[in-house]
């Protein structure tokens, strides 16, 4: 795919993606023993957001994620011995499922030829994105690290890692934007900040009220670009 000089979505797509690669994950195991571990490890990260969305940042425990799944206490211990390294494994694959579900909607849409303009596309991408349990266990997460210097120690460095890959994949996919990066950058933020808005009081202002802040959105983003 290539629009307006963007590089192809493929190569964007990899390069974002092996740039928030969690730790362990890559090419796949060559022994059985290693691909069934693997799996293993992948449920019992599954789970644990699972617990986030369900019960929140105090839901998240080693004891109620191997309940979850049925693994013994043993093989639990074995992929996380701690209640940390777990949050550590769930926030690194948080982050990640987030990049690629919306890659692959954004890129998606816009090798079905989606009309209007890039930025526009890529809102609409990213409200959808917004729609995921990953999300959901994101939020949980955010606001809990907060308050958790422990939590915090693990998210803030994935949170900021996830926005630098962002950053720079944005400059280096359309160089034709350069000029006019920060502005790019200002509207990636307001969608950003606008949606997480939008999710949180969402059962409080209902449907019809979201789609004129939605519209609202567009007519910002629109005149960003205007000036």
């Amino acid at each position: 795919m290539t629009q307006g000089g963007a590089v192809t979505g493929s190569t964007m797509q990899k390069r974002m993606l092996k740039a928030m690669m969690p730790s362990g994950m890559g090419e796949r195991p060559a022994r059985w023993q290693q691909q069934k571990s693997a799996r293993t490890r992948l449920r019992l990260i599954e789970a644990a957001i699972d617990c986030l969305v369900e019960g929140g940042y105090a839901g998240l425990t080693t004891q109620a994620v191997a309940e979850r799944t049925g693994v013994s206490r043993g093989a639990m211990h074995h992929h996380f011995p701690t209640r940390m390294e777990l949050v550590a494994a769930v926030v690194e694959h948080v982050f990640y499922e987030r990049m690629r579900l919306f890659l692959e909607d954004y890129l998606g849409e816009m090798a079905r030829g989606a009309q209007g303009e890039l930025v526009e596309v890529a809102a609409a991408a990213h409200w959808r994105s917004v729609q995921t349990r990953e999300y959901a266990a994101y939020l949980e997460m955010a606001v809990a690290a907060r308050s958790d210097a422990e939590l915090n120690g693990f998210f803030e460095p994935v949170a900021r890692r996830y926005d630098e890959v962002w950053t720079a994949e944005m400059i280096e996919s359309f160089p034709q934007w350069r000029d006019q990066w920060e502005t790019m950058k200002l509207a990636s933020d307001f969608v950003t900040v606008a949606h997480m808005g939008l999710l949180l009081q969402r059962p409080v202002m209902g449907e019809a009220r979201i789609a004129a802040i939605h519209a609202l959105i567009a007519r910002v983003l629109g005149g960003l670009y205007d000036t």
